[in-house]
């Protein structure tokens, strides 16, 4: 099913010329028809897609709908070690708890580029996710982004990156200090579905955190028993409290739950970087009484 954000694959009536997705080298691109051309995301800006989000009074990417205010975090942003229950996903060393999915529905190595203590999204590599599956969990993240190597990059081509959550639930990551785009595909959003209820993206460069709490969707067949939920903390600020999701994020032009186990792999997505990740651990919530 499309994605709303896999700007490689969309392409628009036009001429013949190709437009390379940012930091990527080397390799062009595959050419698409003779007659279209691929859509960049600067290009997607202009016309986001999306249908009317329930119980709100915007659209999905709403363009009339109102950027939250910035709120500069307590400094420095704090970056906790894991608690004794928790399983460390990266420790700055190697990414020996991650695979990549690769066509056909395999899985290889995962190839992002570990240094100095942080993960950097390798774009062409496509997104990474954890060996081991979850459901209910408390998830700690630290990210940044870095300047583009081409500076006319903006909004969802600069930094886009995104932790989804059983691979379906995803909170945005992307340049967000002073780069604009439409406000539920902002830094800290709930992709297509909320903004954070205010702004405290450091600049790019500078490490932010995210400390999530997610209550995994439980289905009965086809039937959605009950909802997901995700609150979030993000530079020490809660900016989602334990709002309700209507489904995976990706489906157009709508969220729409789809079936699917009850724990399920944390991904870190690969769309337009650079993006770089540190400091990641996840502890299981398993409720009250449970020994």
């Amino acid at each position: 099913m499309q994605t709303r954000r896999k700007f490689a694959l969309k392409v628009v009536a036009a001429g013949m010329s190709t437009f390379p997705l940012a930091g990527q080298q080397a390799t062009a691109p595959q050419a698409p028809p003779a007659g279209r051309r691929v859509e960049t995301p600067e290009e997607y800006e202009k016309h986001p897609e999306g249908d009317p989000i329930p119980g709100q009074k915007w659209k999905v990417h709403d363009l009339q709908r109102p950027q939250p205010p910035k709120v500069t975090p307590g400094l420095p942003i704090a970056s906790p070690s894991a608690p004794a229950d928790a399983i460390v996903l990266f420790d700055g060393k190697d990414l020996s708890q991650w695979v990549s999915r690769q066509r056909g529905g395999g899985v290889g190595e995962a190839k992002w580029k570990v240094e100095n203590g942080y993960v950097e999204m390798v774009s062409q590599a496509g997104g990474i996710e954890t060996k081991e599956k979850f459901g209910d969990c408390q998830l700690h993240v630290e990210w940044t982004t870095m300047p583009p190597s081409e500076p006319g990059h903006y909004g969802q081509g600069r930094g886009n990156s995104g932790v989804a959550l059983m691979g379906r639930y995803e909170i945005q990551v992307l340049s967000g200090f002073d780069n604009k785009t439409y406000a539920d595909g902002m830094a800290g959003s709930l992709y297509g579905l909320y903004p954070p209820m205010v702004n405290p993206t450091r600049p790019e460069g500078e490490w932010n955190a995210y400390d999530i709490f997610f209550e995994a969707p439980h289905f009965d067949g086809a039937k959605v028993v009950k909802p997901a939920y995700v609150t979030l903390i993000f530079n020490g600020i809660l900016v989602h409290h334990r709002v309700e999701l209507i489904g995976t994020t990706s489906i157009t032009p709508l969220a729409k739950y789809q079936p699917h186990a009850a724990e399920e792999s944390l991904v870190l997505q690969a769309h337009v970087g650079p993006a770089r990740f540190r400091n990641i651990w996840i502890r299981r919530l398993k409720g009250y009484d449970v020994i």
